[in-house]
């Protein structure tokens, strides 16, 4: 690896655990074995001498990357969100295996999710972890069979009373939460980069405002000028069950877009494909939830809609913002106190300066209430925008009077 990155990344360390920052809140733990205990972890492709024990040292997959797409046309996904594409263990030496065990080429990750009880993880992936085609179940049956499979210490031998199957939950769960810590909407938009069908971006300044947060390069990739992908690199000291991960630089040049004219376009939500794989029959989660009757208590998963004039008319976003055309975000309402907190993809909510806002920045979130099955605030269930959403643009919810007077129910997912 290129040696101006070696001292940033002795400095940038991310341990992924109890600690995360946006964590989903409610992935079950796996009711199986337990990995192997590893003290004095050795970090991966940095071993000077062979290592043998690859229960505890990825090998000869110790380069772990975390790839994101952007599907604009056909779109998936959240409007502000990009999705997960996978969890790949790369050779040291940018070389990869795959598809490394035909016993384990499962064709049935949601029953094996399912079975482990990690029906909120399941949840998040019907969300965030999407095939352009609709086929998520296929997508993700691929992804584990050609890369999950060659992950060293997800082998079944190296955990302590194996439960078949278990490393699956271990891997999608992992790939989840490494993803929850990298919010690349995020990132490109604090540096000006948003969506748009006439602004162009340089590499550049794509590839600075997603190296800022970690101290290290990625690696984007482009479908002709449009950016569409953004792969993110890790060692690892330790399993990738329980060990920790080192953000690390790319294995050698490997971008392919464009020095200058990247676009980065919106997506249209009208071309979302329908899902095929195994969700829950109450929700279609490619478009806002069609029920007019809401569901009380705010508890568990589900969506956010907002009425107005009478209609139901849009959703709340991650952000906490009302947008009108594209897939709603999951929510997790949890008890509180006489009321419930809310969490989504973004971190905790609470109302901030009189606007509804969800980010990690916020360590403690609001107790809310449910007054005649809607959304309260210091039992009020008034909440005000200065219009009504159109297109791709998005409102601010405030409990400050404004020209347009809406309410917030829930629909359970």
């Amino acid at each position: 690896m290129p040696s101006t990155f070696s001292s940033l990344r002795s400095i940038v360390k991310v341990a992924l655990g109890s600690a995360q920052v946006a964590l989903l809140s409610s992935v079950k733990a796996v009711s199986g074995g337990s990995p192997a205990s590893c003290p004095n972890p050795q970090l991966s492709c940095h071993n000077t001498t062979v290592e043998t024990n690859t229960c505890c040292f990825n090998a000869p997959g110790g380069l772990l990357l975390q790839t994101q797409f952007w599907d604009s046309d056909p779109a998936t996904g959240p409007v502000d969100h990009w999705t997960v594409h996978g969890l790949w263990p790369d050779h040291c030496d940018g070389t990869f295996s795959q598809y490394c065990d035909e016993s384990r080429q499962y064709t049935n990750i949601t029953a094996i999710l399912q079975s482990f009880g990690a029906i909120d993880l399941l949840a998040y992936m019907d969300t965030y972890w999407k095939d352009q085609g609709g086929a998520d179940e296929s997508f993700w049956e691929h992804e584990w069979g050609k890369h999950g499979t060659c992950i060293s210490t997800l082998d079944p031998d190296c955990y302590t009373n194996y439960t078949p199957q278990e490393e699956v939950v271990d891997f999608f769960n992992k790939t989840v939460q490494l993803f929850q810590g990298l919010d690349s909407y995020s990132y490109l938009a604090a540096a000006g980069i948003l969506p748009s069908s006439t602004q162009i971006y340089t590499s550049a300044e794509i590839q600075a405002a997603l190296s800022a947060p970690r101290g290290v390069a990625v690696t984007i990739s482009c479908s002709g000028n449009a950016l569409d992908e953004i792969w993110y690199y890790y060692n690892v000291a330790g399993s990738v069950q329980t060990g920790q991960f080192e953000p690390a630089a790319p294995d050698g040049p490997k971008s392919t877009c464009p020095a200058t004219g990247v676009q980065y376009l919106p997506k249209n939500m009208s071309s979302t494909p329908s899902p095929t794989s195994v969700m829950p029959s109450s929700v279609n989660p490619t478009s806002i939830p069609t029920s007019t009757t809401p569901s009380e208590p705010f508890q568990g998963s589900g969506y956010l809609e907002v009425q107005t004039g009478g209609q139901s008319q849009g959703c709340i976003i991650s952000p906490g913002t009302w947008y009108i055309g594209g897939t709603c975000a999951t929510f997790i309402a949890a008890a509180s106190g006489d009321g419930f907190t809310l969490t989504s993809s973004k971190g905790n909510c609470a109302i901030i300066n009189e606007v509804l806002s969800c980010a990690s920045s916020i360590a403690t979130p609001d107790t809310f209430s449910s007054l005649n099955a809607e959304l309260a605030v210091g039992g009020s269930p008034s909440f005000y925008a200065n219009g009504v959403p159109s297109g791709s643009t998005q409102q601010t919810v405030s409990t400050s009077m404004a020209s347009t007077s809406l309410t917030i129910t829930w629909q359970n997912k």
